[in-house]
């Protein structure tokens, strides 16, 4: 009798496990998959008359936020070709949508939208148009503009640069990229007034390191009555990269000419940015994980780490017991990299016959 008591316990222990096995099948990886990209406070408006049409105004907000969502994860070289997609394809990517506010002010409809876009299909769209996207990670990184008059051998630094003073004046949500301004430093400006005629070759950490940011852009200007001579010195995760440009016809005295100046530098950077993230749809490394199942809490917290790493492209469980869950996952990227991410997120594996365990 107490052998039969024991095996129904046993047997109640498996089907418990079993059902939790189930919910994490059909509740948990279900939602991991449909991650969405979501796009908020998107404002459209239309004059209220007798061709009003709601549905048309729905349609423009999600035009209006696919093109947001475009310029953040795409190159600039990609965004033209993107901008070319229908409208009706871009309702198809369209996850679920939410009105936040509408009203009418002045004999005009006036809406605000959050738009959710389906990643997967998002991401399959941009692969028929042999388009990589770029992961969304946002930097906050020291931005240090530096003016140089080489008729005059004078250097322009802080608010004597209207460099300096342009530069955050416009900010557009889409920008991946945070410039921290540089304080009014007397010592900084002694120590670079010192170095005017070295200034390509100075090494501008010892002012940047003040800061707490290992990540900053030095921006040298050269003028002349020629033209305008720009060194960008990047530094981005610890690597270097130098960027060149000479422009003609740029009045810094102008505030068009400085500001559209300053939008192609913007663009210039977020390129950079986002070349060093990029996500390459075309590498498909499958991986096996096998992960303890009879921690929920562990479980939960693994999957939404998944769903939230741009570069895992699916996952899914195709296989479990009453003690683990296995699943399979579709990395865009190297067997490195996906160890390097797990890492930062205070995961690490064991490999045993081919399968990953979560330890």
């Amino acid at each position: 009798m107490r052998c039969f008591s024991k095996f129904v316990k046993l047997k109640s222990l498996y089907n418990f496990f079993l059902f939790l096995a189930l919910l994490n099948i059909f509740f948990s990886t279900e939602n991991s998959v449909a991650k969405t990209f979501l796009i908020k406070g998107i404002k459209v408006s239309s004059p209220f008359n007798a061709s009003f049409e709601k549905n048309k105004i729905i349609n423009d907000g999600f035009v209006k936020a696919y093109e947001e969502l475009i310029l953040t994860i795409a190159q600039s070289k990609d965004q033209a070709k993107l901008k070319k997609t229908s409208i009706k394809e871009v309702k198809s990517l369209v996850e679920t949508f939410s009105i936040i506010e509408e009203n009418f002010i002045d004999e005009n409809y006036n809406l605000t939208l959050d738009v959710q876009f389906n990643k997967r299909n998002f991401f399959e769209l941009l692969e028929k148009k042999n388009i990589f996207p770029s992961s969304i990670i946002k930097k906050d990184l020291i931005f240090f503009p530096i003016e140089v008059d080489e008729r005059k051998n004078e250097i322009f630094l802080f608010s004597e640069s209207k460099l300096f003073k342009n530069w955050n004046l416009t900010k557009h949500k889409y920008h991946q990229l945070n410039y921290i301004l540089p304080n009014e430093d007397i010592s900084d400006y002694n120590l670079i007034k010192k170095n005017i005629n070295n200034l390509e070759d100075f090494d501008f950490r010892e002012i940047s390191k003040k800061y707490n940011y290992e990540d900053f852009i030095i921006m040298i200007i050269f003028k002349n009555k020629q033209e305008i001579r720009v060194l960008n010195k990047i530094v981005f995760n610890k690597n270097k990269n130098l960027k060149n440009f000479k422009f003609k016809n740029i009045n810094f005295g102008n505030s068009k000419d400085i500001n559209k100046f300053i939008e192609k530098q913007k663009i210039v950077f977020e390129d950079y940015w986002k070349l060093k993230n990029i996500i390459n749809t075309s590498i498909r490394l499958n991986l096996t994980i096998s992960v303890d199942n009879r921690n929920i809490i562990k479980i939960d917290q693994f999957e939404e780490t998944l769903s939230n790493i741009e570069l895992i492209n699916n996952f899914n469980i195709f296989k479990f017991d009453n003690k683990k869950n296995i699943y399979k996952i579709i990395f865009n990227g190297t067997r490195d990299q996906f160890l390097e991410i797990m890492k930062d997120y205070n995961y690490f594996f064991e490999i045993k016959n081919k399968i990953w365990v979560l330890k």
